[in-house]
């Protein structure tokens, strides 16, 4: 999860929502990536989607069994389906999103039975330091409107 910590610091460093993901496979990080959608204007640039497909990408596959998605905020709906489709098989979280969020806050979209994949979920680690990080750079973005 320290790894993704960095590369969410890196999103903001670019004015971006500071989320970060990874993606693991026998203990080797196989690719990371950050939340890009300011800088692309892209509504399906979140740093899950950009992780799973550089993984796909480098592994050759679209199957992703085998492998653990670490990222910094709970996924949204379009996160969850990806990770669905990609067949990850774990993934792990740090701060909820209680607005969003699809492994669990609003619903659970990674262990609905009625899909043909299910995934093990971990949450809430290191989910001080992953929302402070979140909660700092919409305080800082409120003050600039000010």
């Amino acid at each position: 999860m320290k790894l993704a910590i960095e590369e969410a610091k890196k999103a903001e460093a670019i004015k971006e929502v500071p989320i970060g993901a990874l993606i693991v496979k026998d203990g080797v990080v196989v690719s990371s990536a950050y939340n890009l959608r300011e800088t692309d204007q892209r509504a399906i640039a979140h740093a899950e989607l950009l992780a799973i497909d550089n993984a796909c990408k480098k592994l050759n596959t679209w199957r992703l069994t085998g492998c653990t998605l670490y990222v910094t905020l709970e996924p949204c709906p379009m996160c969850a389906g990806a990770i669905i489709q990609s067949r990850v098989d774990r993934v792990v979280f740090g701060a909820t999103d209680p607005k969003a969020g699809c492994v669990g806050s609003i619903y659970n979209l990674l262990s609905e039975p009625k899909f043909n994949h299910r995934c093990e979920v971990e949450k809430g680690i290191m989910a001080e330091e992953c929302g402070e990080l979140l909660t700092n750079f919409f305080k800082q973005l409120r003050e600039k409107k000010k």
